[in-house]
C-alpha cells in the first residue's frame, strides 16, 4: 500500500511536516493514532473544517486511527491563531451543545465503529487542572521569547494580547501530551494557520517524555486571490443542512472558479487523480461538468448520495425550467416583491432586495420586475404559484399558502 503521506502530498493537503523522514518511515511500518482538534465556537462544522476532515478520512482509510479533539476546554479561553480579535467566551451548555452537533456531522466523514475511531474534549483534563502543578509542569517548558515569535501572537502584539489568550499555545501542547499518554497519540494534525501551536506540543512531548511526536499541517482552502473560501452573500458556507440548504451547498460548488475545480477535487472528494486530471483538463466551456461533478460528489459526502441525486436533479431542473424537478418554497402571502424575496431567502433584507430589482435580476415567471411595489397578480394567485427567477441560475417554484 502506498505511504499515506505520498497520497497527501499528490493531493495537495500538506504544507508543513516537523521530522517528515521519521514521520514517513513509521507511517510506511505501523498503524499510528493521530488527532485533528476542533473548538466548538459553532452549533455546526463549515467549509473551513472540510480539508482536515478529508485528510483525517484518508488517514484512517491508510489504516492510522483518527482522534476527534473537541475543544471544549481551550474554547474556554479562545485561540488567537489566524485572528485579529478576542473572541468572546462561551458558557459551559453552549458548548455542550456545540458538541453535540459536531459529532452528529463527523460521522459522515469518519468512521467511529468498533473503536475505530475516538471522540474526547479537553475539558475532561483542563476544567480540574490545578494552576500551581501546571505552571510547574508545563509552563516551565515554554520560552516566552520563542513564544512571542510564533505568527499567531504576532499578529495580535500590535491590538492587544490578553494573557487569557497567550495560554492557549500551553494548553494546546498539553491537550497533545495529555492524548500521547491517554491513546499513544503521536501525531497532531491541522491547518497551517495552527502550526506554532502544533509544533509546541511536539516539543513538550519529546521534552516531558523522551518519546517521538510529530505535526502535521494542511494548506488552507483559498479562492484564486489567496481568501479563504466558504463565504457568500449570506454568510459562511456550513455543512448544517439547516444553516446552508443542501441545494445551496451545491450550488456554491457548481460556481467555485474555475481555475480551483481541480484543486477542490484533490481536497474535498475521494475521486481518483487520473479522473480529476480528465474532467479538469480543458479550460473551456467543458468546464461546467467538472463543476457540477465537483458538486455532486462534495454534496454527497456531506449529505448523502439520495439527497445528492435530489439536488441534482433540481438543479437540472432549474436551468431547464422543468417545474416537476425545481426547489419549492413555501410563504404566506406577500405585500410585494421586495417582500417575497426576502420570504423566499433570496435576499437577506428589504434593502439588498432592492438592489437586486435595481440591477434587473428578478423575474416573476416571464415577468422581468423593476418595481418594488410590484405585488402578485390575481392570475398568480388564482393559481397559488409562481416561478420566481434571480439572476440566470437560481429558479424557484414559490407557492403562496
Amino acid at each position: 500500500m502506498k505511504n499515506v503521506l505520498d497520497v497527501l502530498k499528490e493531493r495537495g493537503y500538506v504544507k508543513q511536516v516537523v521530522f517528515e523522514e521519521e514521520l514517513y518511515e513509521l507511517l510506511s511500518k505501523e498503524s499510528i493514532t493521530f488527532y485533528t482538534g476542533y473548538d466548538p465556537t459553532a452549533d455546526s462544522l463549515h467549509v473551513g473544517h472540510f480539508v482536515t476532515l478529508m485528510a483525517m478520512a484518508h488517514l484512517q482509510r491508510a489504516g492510522h486511527r483518527p482522534i476527534v479533539l473537541i475543544g471544549g476546554g481551550t474554547a474556554m479561553v479562545g485561540d488567537p491563531s489566524g485572528r485579529t480579535d478576542m473572541r468572546s467566551m462561551m458558557t459551559k451548555e453552549t458548548i455542550q451543545h456545540n458538541v453535540d452537533c459536531f459529532k452528529k456531522q463527523m460521522s459522515r466523514f469518519i468512521d467511529f465503529s468498533e473503536g475505530k475511531a475516538i471522540i474526547a474534549n479537553n475539558a475532561d483534563w483542563l476544567y480540574n487542572l490545578n494552576y500551581i502543578d501546571f505552571l510547574r509542569e508545563i509552563g516551565t517548558c515554554f520560552s516566552v521569547n520563542q513564544m512571542l515569535t510564533a505568527e499567531c501572537f504576532k499578529q495580535r502584539l500590535e491590538r492587544g494580547l490578553s494573557f487569557l489568550e497567550f495560554n492557549y499555545m500551553l494548553m494546546q501542547g498539553y491537550d497533545f501530551l495529555e492524548l500521547n499518554n491517554r491513546y499513544n497519540c503521536v501525531l497532531q494534525a491541522g491547518g497551517d494557520d495552527q502550526w506554532s501551536n502544533m509544533l509546541a506540543g511536539a516539543d513538550l512531548i519529546r521534552r516531558k517524555t523522551g518519546k517521538k511526536a510529530y505535526a502535521l499541517t494542511f494548506s488552507l482552502l483559498t479562492t484564486s486571490e489567496g481568501k479563504k473560501m466558504g463565504k457568500t452573500a449570506k454568510g459562511a458556507v456550513w455543512l448544517d443542512a439547516n444553516k446552508t440548504t443542501p441545494f445551496d451547498f451545491f450550488q456554491y460548488w457548481r460556481n467555485v472558479e474555475d481555475d480551483r475545480v481541480e484543486t477542490c477535487m484533490k481536497l474535498l472528494t475521494f475521486m481518483d487523480l487520473e479522473e480529476i486530471a480528465t474532467l479538469t483538463a480543458h479550460k473551456d466551456e467543458r468546464m461546467n461538468a467538472a463543476k457540477e461533478r465537483l458538486a455532486y460528489e462534495v454534496t454527497a459526502i456531506v449529505h448523502g448520495k439520495e439527497i445528492a441525486d435530489e439536488v441534482i436533479k433540481q438543479v437540472r431542473a432549474s436551468f431547464t425550467l422543468d417545474v416537476s424537478n425545481m426547489p419549492v418554497v413555501e410563504i404566506s402571502a406577500p405585500s410585494n416583491i421586495v417582500d417575497i424575496l426576502v420570504k423566499c431567502g433570496q435576499c437577506k433584507s428589504n434593502g439588498e432586495a432592492r438592489r437586486l430589482i435595481d440591477g434587473g435580476g428578478v423575474s416573476v415567471d416571464d415577468t422581468k420586475i423593476n418595481d418594488y411595489a410590484w405585488a402578485l397578480t390575481s392570475e398568480i394567485l388564482d393559481k397559488g404559484e409562481f416561478i420566481l427567477h434571480k439572476g440566470k441560475k437560481v429558479h424557484l417554484r414559490v407557492v403562496v399558502k
